[in-house]
């Protein structure tokens, strides 16, 4: 059966998730797998590279799915985009892929951005995409936090109870943190990359550094709570709202122009 390679971009406000959910209940995979079925005789399974939480949001998240027919890729992301209407789910590109591509363990990095805004005034704009605080963060002092946490480290501390994953140690690459203007305010990213990450491992970080940035933890905290191995020693975790999954690397990019 041929294999296809999805780049999917969505709104994850509307949706319990990425991952299919009971009847009734909303999710990015089950309008994906119900537009497959619209073209094709279902029911149809895809793989994701990452299972997105409740409110995050995606714009490189990547899927694959093996079809009967072989479709031009072109012609099935037009498709997809036709039945996947009205729903805040944009199917980017399509690629057919090699029948040993997975989504998810042929992935050597995902990449995400966590956007706070600071500032009085209520957003509208960007209402459900970024978490709002009252006031500018010490970004400085959030950078000197993070750094503590970049590296080879057990994350206990920065892992969900429910957390499935086998062990919780991980490998976090980089975290950049930058301060860009905003109407009325600032706006906060931080860029998180890895092989993988915990449930929860990034809004568990980003929740901490902010309570940094407030000025409510010292730097040097970050590395206390890390070394303690204690989910109870994590700041709060932030809201899911500001969290996006914008990439996902492999050996051979399936989405290269040049293929």
């Amino acid at each position: 059966m041929p294999r296809y390679a999805l780049l999917i971009e969505y709104d994850g406000g509307p949706f319990q998730g990425w991952q299919r959910q009971a009847a009734g209940q909303a999710s990015v995979q089950g309008a994906v797998e119900e537009a497959l079925g619209r073209l094709e005789p279902g029911p149809h399974t895809i793989a994701a590279a990452g299972r997105t939480d409740a409110g995050v949001h995606a714009t490189g998240q990547v899927a694959t799915v093996d079809l009967s027919r072989d479709w031009d890729p072109f012609r099935l992301g037009e498709a997809l985009n036709w039945h996947l209407k009205p729903q805040p789910v944009g199917i980017l590109s399509v690629r057919r892929v090699a029948e040993d591509f997975h989504a998810r363990f042929s992935a050597v990095e995902r990449r995400y951005l966590f956007r706070m805004v600071a500032r009085r005034a209520p957003v509208t704009h960007d209402r459900g995409l970024v978490w709002q605080v009252l006031n500018p963060p010490d970004v400085d002092a959030m950078r000197e936090g993070a750094a503590h946490l970049v590296g080879h480290h057990d994350f206990t501390t920065f892992r969900s109870s429910i957390c499935q994953a086998a062990s919780p140690v991980k490998s976090l690459d980089s975290i950049e943190i930058s301060e860009h203007s905003y109407p009325g305010g600032v706006e906060v990213r931080f860029r998180l990359r890895a092989r993988s990450f915990l449930h929860n491992q990034v809004r568990s970080i980003v929740g901490t550094l902010e309570r940094v940035g407030a000025g409510a933890w010292a730097p040097g905290r970050v590395a206390e709570a890390l070394a303690a191995r204690d989910r109870a020693a994590c700041g709060p975790v932030c809201p899911p709202q500001g969290l996006y999954l914008t990439g996902v690397g492999y050996p051979v990019d399936p989405f290269a122009e040049s293929r």
